[in-house]
């Protein structure tokens, strides 16, 4: 006799909530654009790699040789642009965009997931207090880390106060009116 197991929930083993990570805390963010960064650099890679490995061969097959030295040293400048060039400049456009955001309410500290040059994904832990905002607004940078430039969509964020609080926004602000006076309006 068989048994089936149709209609049957099958339940993790794991006793937190899918949102929960052991280490890093309770997941805040998500980026949607994770899986196209890494199949963007990914391709990037691939080309570059089938590149320095056809090249020669097409080279001997064919007999391409060019009589000028300007026009050889044009056509291997071409390829060498687009073979290592474009990953490099890739990577260091996607390096800060953030693929998961943690957060540790004990510690007040963040993780952030990002992909390194070999695509694996490195984690980047760091305070509240850490977190500096450009004075002007940059491209691919919505904060910073301890110096490192970091992306992330606002609109990502399930709650708005995760956000808020990543910033700084939940902060009270507070000025000093005598420091932006004049130092003769002082007297």
């Amino acid at each position: 006799q068989v048994t089936s197991f149709q209609g049957v929930a099958v339940h993790s083993l794991c006793t937190s909530s899918p949102h929960e990570h052991p280490e890093h805390g309770r997941l805040v963010y998500k980026g949607n654009l994770a899986k196209a960064v890494l199949g963007v650099r990914f391709f990037s890679y691939s080309t570059s790699i089938f590149n320095l490995f056809m090249m020669p061969y097409i080279m001997l097959k064919t007999g391409i040789g060019f009589e000028s030295l300007f026009i050889q040293a044009a056509f291997y400048g071409l390829i060498g642009f687009f073979t290592f060039v474009t990953p490099v400049t890739l990577h260091v456009l996607t390096k800060g965009y953030v693929i998961r955001l943690y957060y540790k309410d004990e510690m007040d500290t963040y993780t952030a997931i990002t992909y390194n040059a070999i695509l694996a994904e490195k984690a980047t832990v760091f305070h509240q207090k850490d977190v500096k905002i450009p004075d002007i607004t940059k491209m691919f940078t919505t904060f910073y880390a301890k110096t490192k430039s970091m992306l992330v969509n606002p609109t990502l964020f399930p709650n708005p106060q995760d956000y808020n609080h990543l910033m700084g926004y939940d902060k009270a602000f507070y000025f000093n009116l005598e420091e932006e006076k004049e130092p003769d309006e002082r007297k």
